[in-house]
């Protein structure tokens, strides 16, 4: 099944995958896991990542004329083939940030950005759930704006200050796998669905 895939992702033109970590933190674990998907991503593809640190705070009275930073998010994503979510948990839940950057980007209404785009979740987080209470929540977002999300493989990376090395590179082989096997899923899934 993973060579048929490989093959697949092989003979197709290239795809952009947008990206959207969801901690803002110098040494996130959730960028370090996004690194991993970067260096473990099929060749002919690329990863582009939204910085969404320097959006302002969603206010409605500004969707008629966004902000520079809003409109390069939603150009991001729109022109993107695919969207990656990279999330930790905060308070059982999806980080503020990357909940901010959702609410930019599917607005104003009749305008999101995110309808009918392919998209996976993956998250690293110190707990032992690995970030699966903040996928669970995006799974609901994601649903009212008509995300086509990869339901499997789930990569939740748990204990993630000790998954991950001082460099922090991903020390488990198994997690490395999954990412692996997210990303040429995501690429088959956003092929399938184009047509």
């Amino acid at each position: 099944m993973a060579a048929r895939i490989l093959a697949f992702l092989s003979e197709r033109p290239m795809s952009t995958i947008v990206a959207l970590v969801g901690s803002l933190r110098a040494k996130s674990y959730n960028r370090a896991l996004l690194n991993v998907a970067i260096e473990l991503l099929p060749s002919g593809h690329r990863i582009e990542i939204a910085e969404i640190g320097e959006l302002p705070l969603f206010n409605e009275d500004l969707e008629a004329n966004p902000p520079a930073s809003v409109s390069k998010l939603k150009q991001q994503i729109a022109a993107a083939d695919a969207v990656l979510f990279v999330t930790p948990e905060y308070n059982y839940s999806v980080p503020g940030v990357l909940k901010n950057a959702i609410d930019w980007a599917s607005r104003p209404y009749g305008k999101n950005s995110f309808e009918g785009k392919p998209a996976a979740i993956m998250g690293a987080s110190v707990g032992n759930l690995g970030s699966a209470r903040a996928q669970y929540h995006l799974r609901q977002i994601a649903v009212f704006l008509d995300l086509k999300l990869l339901n499997k493989p789930e990569v939740m990376v748990p204990n993630a200050s000790k998954s991950f090395d001082g460099e922090g590179k991903l020390v488990s082989e198994d997690s490395r796998k999954n990412v692996q096997k997210l990303l040429e899923s995501l690429i088959a899934w956003a092929e399938k669905l184009r047509g």
